[in-house]
C-alpha cells in the first residue's frame, strides 16, 4: 500500500514538473521589446524615439507629417535634430526638457513647434522613409520609418495639408 501511494506521489510530481518546467528554459515573451503600433522605435543617447511614422495624403500631397514621441530620460534638456530623407535635407530642431514626453505631429495644420512637416515628400503609403535623429555629440539614430495614410480613423486627423505652410 505504501509503495502504491509513493508511486502515485512520484508520478504526480513528475507530471507537474513536466507540465510546468518548460518555462525554465523558454524565453519570456514579455521581456522582449517590440513595437506595438504601426511605427518604429529606437534610442539616441538619453532620448527615446517611440512609435515614429509618417502620415501622408494618399491622393498625392507633397508633404509628410512626422508623428513621433520623444522621451527625455536625462536630467538636462536636449535639442534633437531631425533630418528626414537625404542627409543634405534641412533639419528640424526640437527641444525636449528633462523627463519630458514630447509628442510631435498631432496637429499638422499648425506650425507651433510641435509638428515636423516634410516638404517635397513623394513617398507613397506603404513605403519606408529614412529619418535621422541626433543631438549634441550622441551617436545618431537612423530609422526607416513607415509611411501611412489617413485611411484608418485614428490617423485621419494626422494627414498634413497638401502643401507645406510658409515657415516663420
Amino acid at each position: 500500500m505504501k509503495a502504491r501511494v509513493a508511486a502515485s506521489v512520484v508520478l504526480a510530481l513528475a507530471v507537474a514538473l513536466g507540465a510546468s518546467a518548460c518555462t525554465l528554459v523558454a524565453p519570456q515573451a514579455t521581456t522582449k521589446h517590440y513595437d506595438a503600433s504601426d511605427g518604429i522605435s529606437g534610442s539616441v543617447g538619453q532620448v527615446d524615439v517611440r512609435n515614429a511614422m509618417i502620415i501622408a495624403d494618399a491622393k498625392g500631397g507633397t508633404v509628410g507629417n512626422l508623428v513621433v514621441t520623444l522621451v527625455n530620460t536625462d536630467s538636462k534638456s536636449h535639442r534633437v535634430r531631425i533630418t528626414a530623407g537625404q542627409q543634405g535635407s534641412t533639419p528640424a530642431y526640437v527641444t525636449v526638457e528633462p523627463g519630458q514626453v514630447k509628442q510631435l505631429g498631432r496637429n499638422p495644420q499648425s506650425a507651433n513647434g510641435s509638428t515636423v512637416l516634410i516638404p517635397g515628400f513623394d513617398a507613397k503609403p506603404g513605403a519606408l522613409f529614412p529619418v535621422y535623429f541626433q543631438y549634441g555629440d550622441a551617436t545618431g539614430l537612423d530609422l526607416t520609418v513607415p509611411v501611412l495614410d489617413g485611411g484608418l480613423p485614428e490617423y485621419s486627423s494626422l494627414v498634413p495639408p497638401t502643401s507645406a505652410p510658409a515657415q516663420q
